[in-house]
């Protein structure tokens, strides 16, 4: 064990020096391959707590996938469908998924644009599956409480062996009070201890009060996802997993319409056109997901072009419209939402009513509730006030 471990560099290449230390006791994590850096320290410790109340939550092992301080995905182990299991691109694994990879293959899922060159945070010790599943996407690497023998070989092996792999010890418990040093002035806080159960959402404020057990769990995901996340932030959550997430934007209602298009290309690419989808042999997950991406959105000639789609498709797609688009969407249901703040408008329903939202949980206390409990009404939505901000910076 150790008290200080010496970076390559902090934030950017200039800023040095650069480490991670204990002012008292030793540090709480061992690398076992690799050279982690500066963020992506910061996204494993700020993964690990996500992941970590997700479990205690949910009594379910979680994974979330992080870029730039900020989930990406996260998610439960429950199945996957075998739809899911091929929007996932893990279809043509020979191995059964694991509860652990089940979650991972949902956390990184969910939006592959946004988590590729994911740092990855397990809840669980990780095992051959997970492992497996990990190798073959584009991470800079992963924390977990430990490694099964020949998970951790699998993963020593990836990038001629400089992948991260971190083990933290599960026991750790962090000081109650913590410090961030900006412009040379040091900050000071409380941590944030809030838990967050069933009791969370207990305060429900709309005519439709029926909140059933997944509509708990999956708000207790979004809640606990955005606990961790760049404010302002929202979260859209189905089936045990985030499906959009909207980070860091100054506007709440950015934040929604964010992460309700992301929430909207995850339902998209379950569509029978983008399952019928063939491409060309050997082109690669990365640039696959780039063509969906362009497939499903506004730029859709940019891979249907005449002088383009050849290099990509074996067979000319027809182009998705925007009439299609929208029957599609029209099926998605049950959705659940949390916002990590007051919603201030009810425009942020009307623009989550397009994405299925059917749950919504917020702290309340805008001047505008009542316009925002209204719009909840007209669509039958049920929405608790929890009363506590979750903002994170």
């Amino acid at each position: 064990m150790m008290n200080e471990l010496e970076l390559k560099y902090g934030c950017n290449p200039n800023q040095k020096p650069s480490r991670i230390y204990m002012e008292e006791g030793e540090l709480p994590i061992k690398v076992l391959s690799g050279k982690p850096g500066y963020i992506n320290f910061l996204d494993a410790f700020n993964g690990w707590q996500l992941v970590s109340e997700l479990k205690r939550a949910t009594g379910l092992p979680a994974a979330t996938s992080f870029k730039h301080v900020s989930p990406a995905g996260a998610a439960v182990g429950l199945p996957l469908t075998d739809v899911e299991r091929k929007i996932y691109w893990c279809d043509d694994l020979d191995v059964t998924l694991s509860p652990l990879a089940n979650a991972y293959a949902r956390a990184r899922g969910a939006d592959r644009m946004s988590s590729f060159g994911d740092f990855i945070s397990l809840s669980d010790v990780c095992d051959v599956p997970t492992a497996l599943l990990i190798k073959r996407e584009v991470s800079d690497g992963v924390i977990a409480p430990g490694y099964e023998p020949e998970a951790l070989e699998i993963l020593k092996a990836k990038k001629k062996g400089n992948y991260n792999v971190i083990e933290i010890d599960p026991n750790y418990v962090p000081k109650p009070l913590e410090r961030k040093e900006v412009f040379g002035i040091t900050f000071e806080q409380g941590r944030n201890e809030l838990v967050i159960d069933d009791n969370f959402f207990a305060n429900i404020v709309t005519e439709n009060k029926e909140l059933p057990e997944q509509a708990k769990i999956d708000l207790a995901i979004a809640m606990i996802t955005l606990k961790y996340t760049q404010s302002n932030s929202v979260c859209f959550v189905k089936g045990g997993q985030a499906i959009g997430i909207g980070a860091g934007q100054q506007s709440r209602i950015h934040c929604t319409r964010l992460a309700g298009s992301k929430a909207d290309n995850w339902f998209l690419r379950q569509s029978p056109q983008v399952l019928g989808l063939q491409f060309v042999d050997g082109i690669g997950r990365a640039d696959r997901d780039n063509a969906i991406d362009l497939y499903i959105g506004e730029d859709y000639m940019d891979v249907l072009g005449d002088d383009v789609w050849a290099n990509i498709f074996k067979v000319k797609p027809a182009v998705f419209t925007r009439e299609e688009k929208r029957a599609w969407l029209d099926q998605m249901t049950d959705v659940a939402l949390g916002s990590d703040a007051f919603f201030p408008f009810g425009d942020n329903i009307e623009r989550a009513h397009k994405s299925g939202v059917k749950y919504v949980a917020q702290p309340g206390g805008s001047i505008r509730d009542d316009n925002v409990i209204d719009t909840c009404n007209k669509y039958d939505m049920v929405m608790s006030f929890t009363g506590l901000r979750l903002f994170h910076h």
